[in-house]
């Protein structure tokens, strides 16, 4: 398997304007001064050793609050001129047209929204900062009119449980085509939170799969930290469009990565190891040669019911939280409750080419308006992307593909599949 970085989750800071119980970095709140930062240039040196392994690696610049660092907008053209894919992932109490714009002359491609409730109070309590909620909802106006696609990001935790319909309601009436559910990993200040029982994880990812067809078209819903999400959806539907994420289930260490604020590499946000530091190795012979990164690719060292079960390869359950209950990244996810050899016993594996992270292969011509908006879509997307497209021109007697035929393919896939195709972006 061939294991490229498509996604880096790079916390610039760890300074924030909010005080969230479940934080996994224990941002500084409020903190007025620099606390184990990179500079500019070493942000810049770091963005050129990541291009030798991926140039065209969707770039998550979140903190801590991001838009608390001066030199942000200085970061993230830097990467966007190296032909990253720059998104903000931000709490929103900060963003307003002003930077909005900033953000769009930066050649940022998205920004992510944290939105804990559907209710001002619940929300803002979490928080501990009053108004914290109706500066999130105003952001996304804000980025709206600055023409600026954004995703709502949610943590799901006993108090909010039952309000995960009321939310998705919230994300598409303010205007989202995408609705992230992430599932709770106790780490970071998180450690003191009580977890959703595994019978309560199962019950809400099933849920989660019903309340994706209520959104068909308008919608895409995601759950993140739980990877056993897609042996709910393969039991539903062993073809469905939602199962063509990565291969191989939790992308810590295959696909996926963080960068943490003074330069530490560890396998993702919630798993707080270090495999080493940027300042003092590059991000190449890290990402290729950490052993404990190397460890969490090898699927059969998983071990309990995880290394048993036969979806794997298609789950593999989140390390991260096996790490934080019982300090071993190959254990069990506790918060599954399949028993392996229900579903027949062998082993299920999808097609990689089937998946993100395909190779780019082309077979017919591309003209170049066509080829410059296939490079406003994330890298681990296109090679998917392009043998679709494909497949839809030869159907159609086709040799060349353009901006019309890629659109007509995205419309037909819609209509067949049932699920959204997030819009292509006009490059900056």
């Amino acid at each position: 398997m061939n294991y490229q970085t498509h996604t880096i989750s790079w916390n610039v800071t760890k300074r924030c304007n909010l005080n969230c119980e479940h934080c996994y970095l224990d941002a500084d709140f409020r903190a007025g001064r620099k606390v184990d930062e990179l500079t500019t240039q070493n942000c810049f040196n770091i963005i050129e050793q990541i291009s030798e392994i991926n140039p065209n690696a969707l770039l998550i610049l979140t903190g801590g609050e991001p838009l608390l660092r001066p030199d942000i907008f200085e970061v993230a053209r830097f990467a966007a001129d190296r032909d990253f894919f720059v998104v903000f992932a931000t709490n929103g109490t900060t963003v307003n047209q002003e930077n909005a714009q900033q953000m769009v002359d930066a050649g940022v491609k998205g920004v992510s929204i944290s939105l804990h409730s559907s209710r001002a109070e619940q929300h803002d309590d979490f928080t501990a900062v009053p108004g914290s909620w109706q500066s999130a909802i105003n952001s996304t106006k804000a980025l709206r009119k600055a023409g600026l696609e954004f995703v709502i990001q949610t943590s799901v935790m006993t108090w909010n449980y039952d309000e995960i319909a009321d939310i998705a309601a919230l994300t598409h009436e303010l205007g989202s085509k995408f609705f992230n559910l992430y599932f709770l990993v106790c780490t970071g200040r998180g450690q003191g939170i009580t977890d959703v029982s595994a019978e309560r994880y199962e019950s809400a990812l099933r849920h989660l799969y019903e309340l994706q067809k209520d959104y068909i078209g308008r919608m895409l819903i995601s759950a993140k930290c739980t990877p056993q999400y897609k042996r709910i959806i393969y039991e539903a539907n062993p073809n469905s469009p939602f199962l063509k994420t990565y291969s191989g289930g939790c992308p810590a260490a295959t696909h996926y990565c963080q960068i943490d604020p003074n330069g530490e590499v560890t396998p993702c946000p919630y798993m707080p190891i270090g495999v080493g530091n940027l300042l003092e190795g590059t991000f190449a012979r890290i990402w290729q040669e950490a052993p404990l990164l190397n460890e969490l690719r090898n699927r059969s060292l998983l071990e309990g019911r995880c290394g048993e079960c036969e979806f794997k390869s298609l789950c593999s359950g989140c390390r991260a939280r096996a790490y934080a209950e019982t300090q071993n990244y190959m254990a069990e996810d506790s918060s599954c409750t399949y028993t392996p050899g229900e579903f027949g016993g062998k082993e299920i594996i999808l097609a990689e080419e089937e998946t993100f992270g395909t190779e780019v292969k082309y077979e017919l011509a591309w003209d170049e308006e066509a080829q410059r908006r296939l490079l406003a879509i994330p890298s681990f997307a296109r090679g998917m992307v392009v043998k679709g497209v494909e497949h839809f021109a030869r159907e159609n007697q086709l040799s060349v593909v353009t901006a019309d035929v890629m659109q007509q393919a995205r419309e037909t896939f819609t209509a067949r599949q049932g699920a959204t195709v997030p819009k292509m972006q006009e490059p900056q």
